[in-house]
């Protein structure tokens, strides 16, 4: 009887999403609509140390660098802050990837894989480490985590600088939004979600999710989660810290205990992971949001600090 149940109300669902229209209607000030364009060279020289040190001198090289990975749907803005704060304190350098597929338009975030998302990472890691940095770390918000999690699975590191660090914020291992998970089901239907911006987000995050996008994120973190409960070991030397909010609308926080469950250090060492008091996913992006609070700014100004004072150790 249940099963019934459930069969018809699926069905019903599905015919009230069939009388939807399949194709977005996008404006020209939307982030998808391939006005504003994060993937223009002027933008990438600007994020990328890569770029923009493409000849560093030997104090540079031994200058720590962050390569930091954004979120689904997301630009390198969810980075600005930390950047900002590493221009100041002038300690650290925070190259801002952005993810294959993203920054550019509807069509072309349709298009891409999980794969071609991680790709942009993998590419500066390449350009930094041939260039001779010597002190390299990643950090990972939301989706960027599952990305950064699959790079150590697969032996990435193994031909190049082995990287100090891994920060990751709000990892989304396993989804608060359950009804993601009916993707597969619904998502040829549905042909698209939305998502609602501040005045502060728009342009710089999509706000049509296609179907497509959401399989590859499911696939993500499916694969990440498999990965997880067979036990992943960090390279020789690389270090790990996970930064949680304790309520997240996005990456359920279970996400957290998966990553440090399922992750050890190359000496079989416990990982660190910190339940941060924040009701923000990804709380280290302030900028854009509505709402935000003295208490997020200092959780996210302690987060960065701690950050530095980890590439100093």
């Amino acid at each position: 009887m249940k099963k019934n149940t459930l069969y018809i109300t699926l069905l019903a669902i599905s015919g009230l999403l069939i009388a939807c229209n399949p194709t977005p209607d996008i404006k020209n000030d939307m982030l998808d609509s391939g006005q504003i364009s994060y993937a223009i060279t002027d933008s990438l020289q600007k994020h990328l140390v890569s770029e923009y040190l493409s000849n560093p001198t030997t104090q540079q090289k031994n200058t720590p660098v962050i390569i930091a990975a954004h979120g689904y749907t997301a630009t390198t803005f969810e980075w600005d802050e930390l950047r900002h704060y590493a221009d100041s304190a002038k300690t650290f350098y925070v190259s801002q990837v952005l993810l294959g597929g993203h920054g550019r338009s509807y069509a072309e975030f349709k298009k891409a894989t999980w794969e071609d998302w991680q790709s942009s990472i993998k590419d500066e890691y390449i350009k930094l480490s041939n260039l001779g940095f010597t002190k390299i770390y990643l950090a990972g918000s939301s989706t960027g985590g599952p990305l950064v999690i699959n790079l150590v699975k697969t032996n990435f590191f193994a031909n190049y600088t082995k990287p100090k660090g891994i920060f990751l914020v709000d990892p989304i291992i396993v989804s608060s939004n359950k009804t993601l998970t009916m993707v597969g089901l619904l998502g040829p239907v549905l042909g698209y979600t939305t998502v609602e911006l501040s005045s502060g987000e728009a342009g710089k995050w999509y706000i049509y999710r296609p179907q497509e996008t959401l399989k590859q994120l499911m696939s993500l973190i499916n694969i990440t989660r498999l990965d997880l409960e067979k036990g992943i070991t960090l390279p020789a030397g690389t270090s790990m810290k996970v930064y949680k909010s304790q309520t997240d609308d996005v990456a359920d926080p279970i996400s957290s205990l998966m990553i440090y469950k399922g992750m050890k250090t190359s000496t079989g060492g416990k990982i660190d992971v910190e339940l941060v008091d924040s009701k923000i996913h990804v709380f280290t992006r302030s900028s854009g949001r509505e709402g935000v609070t003295a208490h997020d700014r200092t959780m996210q100004h302690n987060t960065f600090k701690e950050m530095e004072t980890k590439m100093k150790q």
